[in-house]
């Protein structure tokens, strides 16, 4: 068999491996983001309009994520914070615009304590995003609510809806949630 016969063969049946390989990448790539992203995969993907985009855009998520310092809470820290948002809850009853504003706060001062950066509540998604993606909904909810309360345009249930938003990223930030999940993967 002559050498050009051999090449005709071999670069495309070489060609064919090339395309099969980066398939099985992107869609490793793709399966691997949407586990870690959960909903904010599909929400990221609709925003940006583009898949591929969208991939970029969650793996620079990950690669700044991977930068910041996140750390547990000491047993002392965890427990503080644990009291602080039983005070909160308790403000609720009296002040439940206060309260809402209160949670937002002490939600941010675990972040801080954790590691994240706390500039602006877009970035603070975007970190957050990598391994609380599952409640990020619960905290942008409480985010929008908690901007009608400082105008005076929240109802009662918003605003025990927000306490509620609150809560659910309070609770898995205080325990590490996506955290440890991922230093076990």
């Amino acid at each position: 068999m002559s050498t050009g016969t051999l090449l005709a063969i071999i670069l495309p049946l070489l060609a064919v491996v090339i395309v099969i390989a980066t398939a099985a990448y992107v869609v490793a790539r793709r399966r691997r983001l949407r586990e870690r992203f959960g909903p904010e995969y599909e929400r990221t993907v609709e925003e940006s309009g583009s898949r591929r985009v969208a991939e970029r855009e969650l793996s620079e998520r990950e690669k700044r994520h991977d930068a910041l310092d996140i750390k547990p809470l000491e047993g002392r820290a965890r427990d503080r914070y644990s009291r602080e948002w039983t005070s909160v809850q308790g403000e609720f009853v009296d002040r439940p615009e206060d309260a809402v504003q209160d949670a937002d706060l002490l939600v941010t001062s675990l972040m801080h304590d954790r590691g994240y950066p706390t500039e602006g509540f877009e970035q603070r998604v975007r970190d957050l995003s990598v391994e609380h993606g599952r409640t990020l909904e619960h905290y942008r909810s409480a985010h929008e609510i908690n901007k009608l309360s400082m105008r005076h345009e929240a109802t009662t249930e918003q605003l025990r809806g927000a306490m509620v938003h609150y809560r659910a990223l309070f609770d898995e930030l205080l325990s590490d949630g996506g955290q440890a999940r991922h230093a076990r993967a």
